[in-house]
């Protein structure tokens, strides 16, 4: 498993956002079309009747963002350690991004949990944000490109790459 820019790629799968589990609300990215996966957004949109793909409230990394995250695991840890519950007492889930889907029979709006922590940079941002609307170009672009996507995936060991290799891995997508 490993995160490049926007995406979450599980071996051959490639998801927007973080992989979903249980009932949790997220996207998957098939040959066929885009999976809605999760409570209240389930279905199969094929990629022959879409026409956009967006997405929106991505939190972009910051130095704020980066020391907020640092200081939330600090004081998770001091109350774990301080109380019997255990780990994830606060129980809150990550951040949710909106991606906007646009069909012949309409918009949609799904959303799809954050994977990075402390957000994404802005260059990963725009190139899985052009990466989307290149799969909305037509079956060619979007069967060669989510085949590579896969592809990597599948061949990938060790983990999410560090910036500049997703960055990298992204630019080779989008072409």
């Amino acid at each position: 498993m490993a995160m490049v820019g926007l995406f979450w790629i599980a071996e051959g799968d490639v998801y927007v956002g973080a992989k979903p589990t249980g009932s949790a609300p997220g996207i998957r990215l098939t040959p066929d079309g885009v999976v809605a996966l999760g409570d209240g957004q389930s279905g199969l949109h094929l990629f022959e009747d879409v026409r956009a793909l967006t997405v929106a409230d991505v939190p972009v990394k910051s130095l704020k963002r980066q020391v907020g995250v640092v200081t939330d695991v600090a004081l998770d840890v001091v109350m774990n350690l301080g109380m019997t519950l255990g780990p994830g007492l606060s129980g809150e889930a990550p951040p949710l991004m909106t991606v906007g889907l646009e069909a012949q029979d309409g918009t949609y709006e799904l959303k799809v949990y954050v994977a990075a922590a402390v957000g994404y940079t802005p260059t990963e941002v725009e190139l899985s944000r052009t990466l989307l609307s290149r799969l909305t170009e037509g079956a060619a672009t979007m069967a060669t490109t989510l085949a590579a996507m896969s592809e990597w995936g599948r061949a990938r060991e060790g983990g999410t790459p560090r910036g500049a290799q997703r960055e990298e891995l992204l630019r080779g997508w989008v072409g």
